[in-house]
């Protein structure tokens, strides 16, 4: 490989290395990185390009970048993991563990139908201001006086950022920490996990800068649902890379957002599934066995909701409870069991039990719809494991 692109890959994955490389070539790939791990351990660790156009700063192994949705997996795993040990009951309705959400028609709402997107409140009607949205308390207040969409359970749509906020607050009321902080003291510092919902200031020199591609389709009108589901009825701003509160702003990285706003090393995301799945090697070089059991996987994975969204618009995406399934047409995946999160801009991990595989692409060219990068790096995996 050339020099400005580093790394391994063990015997076996070297399919792997040579798509990395190509995409370099046959993109406009400014930064990026992969990290696959089989059996709980790494076996391809490659990064290379540049985390920061305007300086030049190379992409390092430990380098940061905003995952978007990939959030969903960190809210996911700890909601999974709760229900595993007897704390959450997913098909309870949420007002259980947070009285208040049962107002407006939202009282039989199940944690298992947020996850799903069926909730009915994928955008707030409240006019939030980014001060308020980092509060956390005005969000909760909101979803709160909310009324559904939909009656629900009886069609799905994206939830965006509701989603991270509303099983974050289920989290919350149960474990007395909000959904990051609760990630980082259970999971990401005991396992080593280089991922976080909130990012420290100390660790803002490793965060890679954002870049678009060109040719992304204009968001519809402030007013259509769906620019409300992505800015949080206009207290964000999407891409908005570089205005205030845009995915540059460190400030915006400072707030949890833990429905969009995660931000991870590729390492960190693939560790974050291989943890779930398989187990990983931990810091101090022992071993941690799977985080959640065969039957939470099942529960996980099994499909709740897919085929038109409430606005009617069929991307091909299959959903679990909290997991992107395999789609096809949307994002695929090694097997019928494989299970993950994508984000904005071409970000994406996953794990597979079968294969007992963990995968993350994480990349700042901001590439839109039809971006293959990743998928071509799960066909190399699909090849390096005789596929």
């Amino acid at each position: 490989m050339q020099n400005d692109r580093q790394g391994w890959a063990d015997e076996g994955f070297g399919a792997v290395a040579d798509a990395f490389a190509r995409n370099f070539a046959d993109f406009p790939e400014l930064g990026s990185a992969v990290t696959v791990h089989a059996g709980g351990r790494k076996v391809v660790e490659l990064w290379g390009g540049t985390a920061d156009e305007r300086t030049g700063r190379p992409w390092e192994a430990d380098t940061l970048v905003p995952v978007f949705s990939c959030a969903k997996a960190v809210v996911s795993v700890c909601a999974h993991l709760l229900a595993q040990r007897g704390r959450l009951d997913l098909d309870a309705p949420v007002a259980r563990y947070w009285p208040g959400f049962a107002r407006n028609g939202k009282q039989a709402v199940t944690t298992r139908m947020v996850l799903a997107h069926r909730a009915g409140v994928p955008a707030l009607d409240a006019v939030l201001t980014f001060d308020e949205v980092a509060a956390w308390t005005p969000v909760v207040r909101a979803i709160e006086e909310q009324r559904p969409l939909w009656e629900p359970d009886t069609a799905h749509e994206y939830h965006g950022h509701v989603f991270g906020f509303a099983v974050g607050e289920v989290i919350r009321r149960i474990t007395g920490l909000t959904p990051g902080t609760w990630f980082r003291e259970t999971l990401a510092g005991p396992l080593g996990l280089d991922v976080r919902l909130g990012l420290p200031a100390a660790e803002l020199p490793r965060l890679a800068r954002l870049a678009e591609a060109g040719g992304r389709r204009p968001m519809p009108g402030p007013e259509h649902l769906l620019t409300r589901i992505v800015t949080m009825n206009g207290a964000l701003v999407f891409p908005g890379l570089d205005e205030p509160h845009g995915w540059n702003d460190p400030a915006l990285h400072a707030v949890e957002l833990p429905g969009a706003g995660a931000v991870a090393s590729a390492t960190g995301l693939s560790a974050l599934f291989a943890a779930a799945v398989t187990g990983v090697t931990t810091p101090d070089g022992g071993h941690r066995d799977a985080l959640l059991t065969p039957a939470t996987v099942a529960d996980a994975t099994r499909e709740i909701s897919s085929g038109p969204g409430f606005l009617g618009f069929d991307a091909g995406a299959r959903w679990g409870s909290g997991f992107l399934l395999p789609s096809p047409a949307f994002r695929p995946m090694l097997g019928p069991r494989s299970f993950g999160n994508d984000g904005a801009g071409g970000q994406f991990a996953f794990a597979d039990p079968d294969f007992g595989v963990a995968f993350a692409y994480t990349a700042n060219r901001m590439i839109g719809h039809g971006d293959p990068r990743a998928d071509l790096l799960v066909d190399a995996v699909r090849t390096s494991l005789g596929g």
